[in-house]
């Protein structure tokens, strides 16, 4: 038969109190941690630069990116240069930083 009453709580001791605290500050220095990885990782693609352009635009799930290297980023540069659309105001700069400007594209 289950308890009829709950039993009481057992009292919480100095040593318990020490236990929860140095758990809360390891957990706290893990999330530290990762908040400045993240912060200071620039990620696996970088900036757009040498012939590669990386364009990060806004989306339906927070945010998409566009990574092309060699004749797909000058044809994504041709396309942003000869369009005016969002994405394409959006990847111009990034163009221009990965020095593939209408100059160099041949417009």
């Amino acid at each position: 038969m289950p308890f009829a009453t709950t039993p009481p709580a057992e009292p919480v001791t100095r040593r318990d109190k020490r236990l929860m605290a140095a758990i809360g500050a390891v957990l706290v220095a893990v999330l530290a941690g990762v908040a400045i990885w993240a912060a200071v990782r620039p990620g696996s693609y970088g900036a757009s630069s040498d012939g590669c352009v990386t364009v990060t635009l806004p989306s339906s799930t927070g945010g998409a990116l566009i990574h092309q290297c060699g004749g797909e980023a000058r044809a994504l540069c041709r396309h942003a240069f000869a369009s005016t659309d969002k994405v394409s105001m959006l990847t111009r700069p990034q163009c221009r930083l990965a020095g593939l400007g209408p100059a160099r594209l041949g417009g």
